[in-house]
């Protein structure tokens, strides 16, 4: 069974910064390191939302809402994928998860990212 969990997430004021980290078990390595991975986040009531992807050769794509600003990444020996985040603003409060690209498996816990003065 894959588990996801994510990390990284607290309270950062306006402008600054966190790095989130997405761990993945009970998958054969060499799996992880052929699939996208991808990060999503959800506000209350809001349909989650995917704000970035890496394939598995690192191409990465970002919602428009954070381009310039995210920087997604993966250590496939670690079977770890990262999402650095900068010049964080209000909006970017959510609950942030991870999540294989094409081919989804259950949902880890999240971790809460607020950001506020």
């Amino acid at each position: 069974q894959v588990q996801l969990v994510e990390s990284g997430g607290g309270l950062v004021q306006p402008g600054g910064s966190l790095r989130l980290s997405c761990a993945a078990s009970g998958i054969i390595t060499s799996v992880f390191n052929s699939n996208a991975m991808a990060w999503y986040r959800q506000v209350p009531e809001k349909q989650r939302e995917l704000v970035a992807s890496i394939t598995k050769s690192g191409t990465a794509n970002y919602a428009d809402s954070v381009k310039g600003r995210f920087t997604v990444s993966r250590d496939n020996a670690k079977k770890k994928a990262y999402l650095q985040m900068n010049s964080l603003k209000p909006e970017d409060t959510a609950v942030y998860y991870c999540n294989h690209l094409n081919y989804p498996t259950s949902w880890g816990q999240g971790t809460q990212v607020t950001v506020s003065s």
